[in-house]
């Protein structure tokens, strides 16, 4: 009897133990380490020693998940023998799921949920206490070597085994805050450009060669000034033998220091600066870096050959972050139109990942940028006007063709155009109604006048087929004049 008391004591000793392991293991798993960093700012009791837990949460929750499992496989297996021993051994059967759910009540629902309701004031007091468990040396050793062992277990990259965050789940935490109005739309779109920044390159953000405006070098001054006047920029890559060759960057401030200095004449490479260029698969965030260090708020962009791509601006790489930045000089081309029939005008330089949130489809991904890259990939050729293909049940045309480039992209979403198919149906099957109605009228006059005897109809003749009405173009002519162009 003494025994089986005993036994009892030490389960309900290791239930608690559970119970308390549990509620810390919550606590720092939903913690963040900004959160702790705030605690320890704030001065909070505790806040040093979560502060150093925080620096290996991921080994510290494995420690404590360990002496969790060992709670509950004690406490099951001291219980089991009790059983045993008093009642037999087919009461064990009986006993162990009533165990089950003894400890998840426990052990697992009620710690949790306590934790969770104040998350602050659960880590901060049990700190110290986790702090002493996970300095116990044995469990460090054993933890470690069994988080050795899995490592080597699991196939694929041996990373850290706790919680981890990708950039995905950032971005879907942030809607999640943007709905519960803990964060502003517009501080949502600041802090997923600034997620998304890292991982764009300059080829997805620059000017390409066939919009770049450039000077000769053998411009003189008051030319290239009436250039930047008719172009409205401040700052232009000067080129020798073409577009390839681009020897240096004049400042249209340089261009007024030297018509003021009565040098109108001399020719631009007199005071050119010196080019920065930049490969088109840079990182766009080590570049502003760059661009801030060397003070240059111009960049041209080469390809893998050594040719122009285009060039890339300061102010293209901030547009990244904050949005579009317009001036008075600015062209006012606006990247999707509406139209009439419900179809979208997309410009074809829209970038692909903005299409595709306009559309609201995912459009495939590859050596493309753009909507009008896409299109172009799609056909196989170059397009003429009106030319299309469907692309994620969505219908690409090519709206706006200047010589061999996409100007604009007409585009018919999936639910336009079931609404224009809708609406085309409809509107043959009224035609085809008409046809049929105003047949049987012409049908039934006929009749008539020949059974009166005031005329007759020449059925051999031209007249026969005109008489009485116009004949109505036929349901698929309608069908085929529905189709877009």
């Amino acid at each position: 009897m003494t025994r089986e008391i005993l036994g009892l004591i030490f389960v309900l000793i290791l239930v608690v133990v559970a119970l308390v392991l549990t509620a810390a293991e919550a606590g720092l798993t939903f913690l963040s380490r900004a959160r702790a960093r705030a605690l320890r700012a704030e001065g909070q009791p505790g806040s040093e020693t979560l502060a150093r837990i925080m620096e290996r949460r991921e080994l510290v929750i494995n420690e404590l998940l360990l002496l969790i499992l060992a709670c509950h496989v004690g406490a099951a297996a001291v219980v089991g023998a009790v059983v045993q021993s008093r009642f037999g051994g087919r009461w064990v059967v009986l006993a162990l799921p009533m165990m089950v759910v003894v400890i998840y009540l426990i052990t697992y629902a009620l710690p949790r949920s306590w934790a969770l309701r104040d998350i602050d004031r659960t880590v901060l007091r049990l700190a110290a206490l986790v702090s002493a468990i996970s300095s116990f040396p044995p469990l460090r050793w054993l933890s470690s070597v069994l988080l050795t062992i899995a490592r080597a277990v699991l196939p694929g990259r041996k990373g850290t085994l706790g919680p981890t965050l990708s950039e995905e789940e950032l971005v879907a935490l942030l809607g999640v805050a943007e709905e519960a109005e803990v964060i502003d739309t517009e501080e949502r779109r600041l802090l997923t450009a600034s997620i998304e920044f890292g991982d764009t390159v300059v080829r997805e953000v620059m000017v390409p060669r066939t919009d770049m405006a450039t000077v000769e070098a053998d411009f003189r001054v008051d030319a290239a000034t009436e250039v930047s006047l008719m172009n409205g920029f401040s700052r232009f890559p000067v080129v020798g033998e073409g577009i390839d060759d681009v020897v240096g960057i004049v400042h249209v401030k340089d261009l007024m220091r030297a018509t003021l200095d009565d040098k109108r004449d001399e020719p631009v490479v007199n005071f050119q600066r010196v080019p920065f260029f930049v490969p088109e698969t840079k990182r766009v965030a080590e570049l502003l870096g760059e661009m801030r260090q060397t003070k240059n708020h111009l960049a041209v962009v080469v390809d893998e050959y050594g040719g122009t791509a285009g060039l890339v601006t300061l102010e293209d790489l901030i547009e990244e972050l904050v949005g579009e930045i317009e001036d008075e000089f600015d062209n006012d081309e606006k990247m999707v139109e509406p139209l009439a029939d419900g179809a979208l005008s997309l410009s074809a330089k829209m970038p692909l990942d903005e299409a595709s949130e306009v559309l609201g489809v995912e459009l495939p991904e590859g050596d493309w940028d753009t909507i009008g890259g896409l299109l172009f990939a799609q056909l196989g050729h170059v397009p003429a006007k009106g030319e299309s293909v469907e692309v994620e049940g969505v219908r690409l045309f090519a709206d706006q063709v200047k010589g061999r480039r996409i100007e604009r992209v007409r585009v018919m979403a999936p639910s336009r155009q079931r609404s224009a198919q809708a609406g085309a149906a409809t509107a043959d099957s009224s035609d085809a109604d008409s046809v049929a109605a105003e047949t049987s009228t012409t049908s039934t006059t006929s009749t008539t006048n020949g059974e009166a005897g005031s005329g007759s109809i020449d059925v051999d003749g031209p007249q026969g087929a005109t008489a009485g009405s116009t004949p109505s173009p036929s349901p698929l002519e309608d069908s085929s004049s529905a189709r877009p162009k």
